[in-house]
């Protein structure tokens, strides 16, 4: 284990794009000492991933310092720097460098916790601040040189591919209960091997708490989860612990089997993962999926696309023929088509039906909707009466020519709307 007061010389970090940015070295110039990059973007940076994951090139590095927030907001609009005073309760604010964003926060201890929030001091001693921390793997400073600080043996657990709470498990789980979720995302991202059994059983033995988190922290961390390499994985461990039965019930066995079938097919297609889309195949139904979008608080348009992409009639089936195709691209749009083909994919056990899955995906990416050439002006024309008949011929006529697979006859069109019109009742 490494000693605070030990520093190691890191090439890796002295390297980083994200801390040899002018926009960093300026931040930290107008911090002064004692000032430290931590967490993520430092974490990432060791392992070689300051490009991927979850930070992205690192536009949001976290930044722990033993100044006070108003210290802190004094010397960065000395220095000309745009500062927002986010989180000053808890010691943050937030600094704004180009398209850089930097999250400040003075060095805490916690004083008091109840599972959901913590009562903080502030602090002059970067051990104190680390052991507050929720892993070793996130308990990483590195001072503006590129210079690493580990005073729990995290560059240790990163390179072994452990995530391991600091300290004992329990207690760092009763302090925040998300931290049993969050146990579960940083395995999949940096886990390699068994997830850490102290870890696991923690986990499992308090997961009762997760039920008086916020449903949006929930949902925050179970999103994250699922764009991560070893998803499937931990899902199945979370569904074994009981984890999945605190916080969306409806989400069943043959869900998380196909959210794990998705999740194979979508890494060997793109390298990546949709999180809303692995979260409706969590679920037996659209009904189910959109009930548990909104326990989550979900946007209303995030609940309707998990509900959406469910094929309630079984009609996507992968001997689609290219009629069916364009038809159901019509009717429901791409968006909802391709999520309707994936999970169906997801279900389907054939593997041989492979080469046609992609088939449907490709199709459905590269369509193009066809306007429906019928106005409301020709309706009329055509001796219809101003009013709701109008529309109720409009759409008798396009299903017609949905049906008919899109005719670009304008002379077969006018016919059938001639058709129409002599039959309708208004």
């Amino acid at each position: 284990m490494l000693a605070a007061s030990m520093p190691l010389p890191t090439p890796s970090l002295a390297d980083a794009s994200w801390l040899k940015a002018p926009e960093t070295q300026e931040l930290f110039r107008a911090l002064g000492e004692g000032a430290r990059a931590v967490g993520g973007a430092v974490r990432d940076a060791l392992i070689g991933k300051e490009e991927e994951g979850g930070i992205v090139g690192a536009k949001e590095v976290d930044v722990a310092t033993v100044k006070t927030p108003k210290e802190v907001m004094a010397r960065l609009r000395k220095a000309g720097i745009r500062v927002i005073p986010t989180g000053i309760k808890h010691g943050t604010v937030t600094a704004l460098l180009g398209e850089r964003r930097f999250e400040i926060t003075t060095l805490r201890a916690d004083v008091k916790t109840d599972g959901r929030h913590a009562e903080i001091r502030f602090t002059k001693h970067w051990r104190e601040d680390a052991e507050r921390r929720d892993f070793t793997i996130n308990a990483l400073y590195a001072d503006p040189d590129g210079t690493l600080y580990d005073p729990l043996g995290g560059a240790a657990d990163l390179e072994a591919g452990r995530v391991r709470f600091i300290g004992r498990a329990a207690d760092r789980i009763g302090e925040d209960y998300l931290r049993i979720l969050r146990f579960f995302r940083f395995s999949a991202f940096y886990a390699r091997g068994d997830a850490d059994r102290a870890g696991l059983e923690a986990c499992f033995a308090h997961a009762e708490g997760l039920e008086i988190l916020s449903k949006e922290r929930i949902r925050d961390e179970v999103m994250k989860l699922l764009t991560a390499p070893r998803a499937p994985e931990m899902a199945a461990l979370m569904a074994a612990g009981g984890i999945w039965a605190r916080i969306l019930p409806e989400a069943d066995a043959e869900g998380i089997a196909r959210h794990a079938s998705l999740h194979g097919h979508e890494a060997a297609a793109f390298f990546s993962h949709d999180a809303l889309l692995g979260f409706a195949a969590f679920f037996p139904s659209g009904l189910a999926a959109g009930r548990a979008a909104r326990l989550l608080r979900m946007s209303k348009a995030d609940a309707a696309r998990v509900a959406a992409a469910h094929d309630e009639g079984d009609r996507v089936r992968s001997y689609l023929s290219m009629r069916e195709v364009r038809r159901f691209l019509y009717l429901w749009g791409r968006r909802v088509f391709l999520d309707r083909v994936w999970l169906a994919w997801a279900s389907d056990e054939k593997v041989s039906a492979s080469v046609q899955w992609r088939a449907l995906l490709a199709m459905g990416e590269s369509w193009e909707r066809p306007v429906f050439p019928l106005t409301g002006g020709m309706v009329r024309r055509a001796g219809v009466p101003e009013g709701e008949a109008v529309g109720r011929v409009l759409r008798e006529v396009e299903e017609w020519w949905v049906e008919s697979d899109f005719t670009e006859d304008m002379f077969s069109i006018m016919e059938r709307l001639k058709a129409v019109v002599q039959a309708t009742v208004y």
